[in-house]
């Protein structure tokens, strides 16, 4: 018999506990009820403690950090609903479990099973991991301002339309999921500017063959998120145009990021 990978069993417990959560959340609010926090908090952190657990050994390799496509995609998303679930703490967020936690599900089990493209090792050096750790906090604060701005959009439409859903009804008012929509903005916008300084101080040469596409769309992402942050600012932006200024920027950088690792990986194996 071949030995189990270390990764299976906690990868396979957090996605059954992830689906748990979802499951559980998704009925109390087709009951237009409120899930109990304590509860859905309790079955996240488990999920993601687990998920962090597989997660680790399939980073962690003799010759570097092993950050293929899946576990990059993997690792963003178990950072997000981490941030969301300490998020919950202070201010209300839960409802944006309700999207994330299947994307957790999604992602550890791509990672586990999902075949593995032509990557380079990382080499774990100080200035690059910071690099890294700053690039993927601030994917994971869009990603969580990106499922704000849809549930926000559906929230606006059904208002207006006057048919509010179970969804709907345990939403904060439209206000108060706006300024959590811009707050999440202003957090990935000054990550996104920290990633960018560190790369411009650790990395070589960030306009090298590999990484030119890269770093042109995440710039170009950096001043998309400038500008609607400057119009918030300065201009009282809100609304739709808020809503398709933030999902614009987002493709950008999931474009900059996923966009050239699939090519490079899948396609160049380079």
């Amino acid at each position: 018999m071949f030995p189990l990978p270390p990764s299976l069993l906690p990868s396979l417990a957090a996605a059954c506990l992830y689906a748990a959560a979802t499951i559980y959340q998704g009925i109390r609010l087709s009951q237009a009820k409120r899930a109990d926090k304590r509860l859905l908090c309790l079955l996240g952190t488990l999920a993601v403690v687990a998920h962090a657990f597989g997660l680790f050994s399939q980073l962690i390799r003799p010759i570097g950090l092993g950050l293929d496509f899946f576990s990059a995609a993997s690792l963003i998303a178990v950072a997000v609903i981490a941030l969301t679930l300490l998020a919950t703490v202070r201010i209300p967020v839960e409802n944006l479990l309700v999207l994330l936690f299947p994307l957790g599900m999604v992602t550890v089990l791509l990672a586990q099973f999902a075949p593995v493209g032509t990557v380079q090792p990382i080499v774990e050096e100080p200035g690059i991991l910071s690099h890294i750790l700053l690039s993927i906090l601030a994917y994971g604060m869009f990603t969580i301002a990106v499922v704000q701005a849809l549930l926000l959009l559906v929230q606006d439409h059904q208002l207006k339309h006057k048919h509010p859903s179970g969804l709907i009804k345990n939403f904060p008012p439209l206000q108060t999921m706006e300024s959590l929509l811009f707050g999440f903005l202003w957090a990935g916008w000054s990550l996104l500017s920290l990633s960018l300084i560190s790369g411009w101080l650790f990395v070589e040469n960030l306009f090298a063959q590999h990484l030119v596409h890269k770093t042109l769309l995440a710039c170009l992402a950096w001043v998309v998120f400038s500008v609607l942050l400057w119009g918030r600012n300065r201009l009282g932006w809100r609304g739709h145009k808020a809503i398709r200024w933030t999902l614009g920027g987002f493709c950008l950088l999931m474009l900059a990021y996923f966009g050239s690792k699939l090519v490079r990986e899948f396609i160049l194996h380079i």
